[in-house]
């Protein structure tokens, strides 16, 4: 991973700032399926430009709190999978369904009327920005294929194994072309593996692996039970968790913090390296860094520090900036904490 022992992390997103976009539309439409335009407060002539300035602010911010490990924030996203899941052939865009969303809430996705296939990079320009203005490791997110079949409405398949298949060779060309372009790590979010359980132990990893397939270096895969602006209250366990042993990533990436996870479930995940939820991102309370080194400990309990990796429960999208930025100075601060410890004077 890094030469850094307990390396730290972000998992994806960090806020974007209130001047790029309109937090009370965003507010009243948490997690957008589909193209959510109106989010944005700059002219769409415009927006490329404002994005990569508010990019600019999440990388220096991560690196001012002494993240070492640093994504883009996915400050030109909408949601954390709707920019790659809409660029997609296959998909109506104009034209969405209404389904049950993860939250048990009524909520628009796309249509799937066709073969789903990857026409173009989507997020390659991305990573080219975020290589070129950090001197740090790098790490990108894709959302995973079988959380792509699970928020589109098959029109076309009407076999959800055979369209998360399709998703999941678009997902693979992307990754390969993110490798390409210089990004460290890669990082596949599955929320919907724990969410619907059952289906992922049909295909979920079976999906996960085709996305992963040929990939060299550092790949992660990410469970979460949602963000903490969605998700209020969460359970103790996860329902799809120790199945990912079979899964061809390296890490696995978990909430610890807000669910108060009970740590033995790391052992069903033998060889895997743990990405770490420390900071619970439900609570506006900004952790101590001795709040974050026990934490970090009640881990290596479990696993050694050589396969740890440090970093917030989910994505920091939806909170405040300054709260953001002070809980991941803290986790930093947590971290260097334990590895002193570890290494001695």
């Amino acid at each position: 991973m890094t030469n850094t022992l307990l390396p730290t992390t972000v998992v994806g997103s960090y806020p974007q700032p209130d001047w790029l976009v309109d937090r009370n539309v965003l507010a009243q439409n948490l997690v957008p399926r589909v193209r959510m335009k109106q989010m944005w407060r700059v002219a769409e002539d415009a927006l490329e430009g404002a994005q990569d300035d508010a990019t600019l602010v999440a990388i220096r911010d991560m690196e001012r709190a002494g993240i070492d490990i640093v994504t883009d924030g996915e400050i030109r996203r909408e949601s954390y999978s709707n920019r790659f899941a809409l660029a997609l052939d296959g998909v109506d865009v104009d034209n969405p369904a209404r389904t049950m969303g993860r939250a048990g809430k009524e909520t628009l996705v796309p249509r799937v009327i066709g073969r789903i296939r990857r026409n173009r990079p989507v997020e390659v320009r991305d990573v080219e920005f975020l290589v070129a203005n950090t001197d740090r490791r790098t790490k990108i997110t894709l959302p995973g294929p079988f959380t792509l079949s699970q928020q589109a409405s098959d029109e076309f398949y009407k076999d959800e194994e055979a369209m998360a298949m399709d998703y999941a060779a678009a997902v693979n060309e992307e990754a390969r072309d993110l490798k390409k372009a210089g990004v460290d790590i890669i990082q596949f979010d599955e929320p919907w593996m724990q969410a619907r359980p059952e289906a992922a132990a049909r295909f979920g990893v079976k999906a996960l692996n085709r996305a992963l397939e040929g990939l060299d270096g550092d790949t992660v895969v990410h469970l979460c039970f949602g963000y903490a602006a969605v998700v209020k209250e969460k359970p103790s366990g996860y329902s799809f968790l120790p199945q990912l042993a079979d899964c061809n990533a390296a890490q696995i990436s978990i909430e610890a913090a807000q669910p108060k996870l009970d740590l033995s479930v790391l052992d069903s995940l033998p060889g895997k390296t743990i990405m770490l939820g420390v900071i619970d991102l439900g609570t506006e309370q900004v952790e101590t860094p001795e709040i974050v080194a026990e934490r970090i400990r009640a881990g290596l309990k479990r696993l050694p520090a050589e396969r740890l990796v440090i970093a917030p429960d989910c994505g920091m999208k939806y909170l405040p900036r300054p709260r953001a930025f002070a809980k991941l100075r803290a986790m930093a601060e947590g971290a260097a904490i334990v590895r002193r410890e570890l290494q001695g004077p």
